[in-house]
């Protein structure tokens, strides 16, 4: 008789199946409010049914964009960018002024203001000259150096 129940029981096989990788580790992740509603209307969003099906996927098979704001190059950026605006304002200047250099003044006084004028021109020429110097410096040390990291 004992034989009889252990060959019902091999036949009656009861329950789940067993699954080929189960998952057995678990991890906790406590939230906010804020961030509980915005993890709601993601997961609504998404159109999946289960919260750890979702959280899956987001972490395994989508990619993640990781940003490294480097504080000194958005900086320098920043003061490159008005520097820009302000030469341009310089160029406005300039063509104003001679305008009204060549308008107003005779020609003997007109070429003693362009001469002064050029002599400003120039210096601001080697003062851009030397900003495109550091600026490619700037790149070559900072730039390369974080794309470096960002590549390890």
């Amino acid at each position: 008789m004992d034989k009889d129940k252990v060959k019902n029981n091999q036949l009656k096989k009861a329950g789940r199946k067993p699954k080929k990788d189960p998952a057995v580790f678990r991890y906790s992740v406590s939230f906010n409010a804020a961030q509980h509603e915005q993890f709601l209307t993601l997961f609504e969003q998404s159109g999946m049914r289960t919260k750890a099906h979702f959280i899956v996927k987001r972490i395994f098979d989508e990619p993640f964009k990781v940003i490294h704001i480097d504080k000194p190059t958005v900086d320098y950026y920043g003061r490159l960018t008005t520097f820009y605006a302000q030469f341009r304002a310089i160029g406005v200047n300039y063509n104003q002024v001679v305008k009204a250099i060549n308008q107003h003044l005779t020609p003997k006084k007109a070429l003693a203001f362009l001469y002064k004028l050029e002599k400003a021109t120039l210096e601001l020429v080697t003062v851009t000259h030397k900003v495109v110097a550091l600026t490619k410096e700037f790149e070559e040390k900072y730039i390369k150096i974080n794309s470096d990291k960002t590549e390890n």
